[in-house]
């Protein structure tokens, strides 16, 4: 079974499968897990917020929709709404300029976009690996919850 999350893309599963989410610059994977039920998700996602002037517009590319479509695509498959808990990782500043500063990254404000829709939606945020201007990779094991981070640069893992 593939178990990669291309950009754009959201994947749910169960434990023992381990989701891969590779070449993350400025976009950001988000993982919601159901420790519970050992159910969860991976999104792969390139942008803060889906404009509200466009209907049309693929779920995962955007932060916002795409953790909220994850959540009830989660539900629909047996979690836990208030079982639910998140880690993030990317959202890294590739292209330093002298006009594009941390704060207003594409990657910064992805991690915003995060952060604010978890906590709109009220599921608690267990971990995070972003900013920096290097990539990563993740994978998310949806038997245990937890996400080893893998940073461009650096031989061994992070675990969040």
């Amino acid at each position: 079974m593939d178990n990669r999350v291309s950009i754009a893309q959201t994947r749910i599963g169960r434990g023992p499968e381990v989701l891969r989410a590779c070449g993350l610059g400025s976009c950001i994977a988000v993982g919601l897990f159901d420790p519970r039920n050992r159910i969860g998700g991976l999104g792969h996602m390139l942008l803060p917020s889906h404009p509200e002037d466009s209907p049309f517009g693929k779920a995962g590319k955007y932060v916002d929709i795409g953790i909220s479509g994850m959540v009830e695509e989660l539900v629909q498959a047996g979690a836990s709404r208030t079982g639910l808990v998140a880690k993030i990782a990317g959202g890294a500043n590739m292209f330093e300029t002298t006009y594009q500063t941390l704060i207003n990254s594409i990657g910064a404000r992805n991690a915003k976009s995060a952060r604010e829709t978890l906590a709109k939606l009220a599921i608690p945020l267990a971990g995070e690996e972003v900013g920096g201007n290097r990539g990563r990779t993740v994978e998310f094991d949806l038997a245990t919850g937890k996400m080893l981070v893998y940073c461009a640069r650096d031989e061994d893992p992070i675990l969040i």
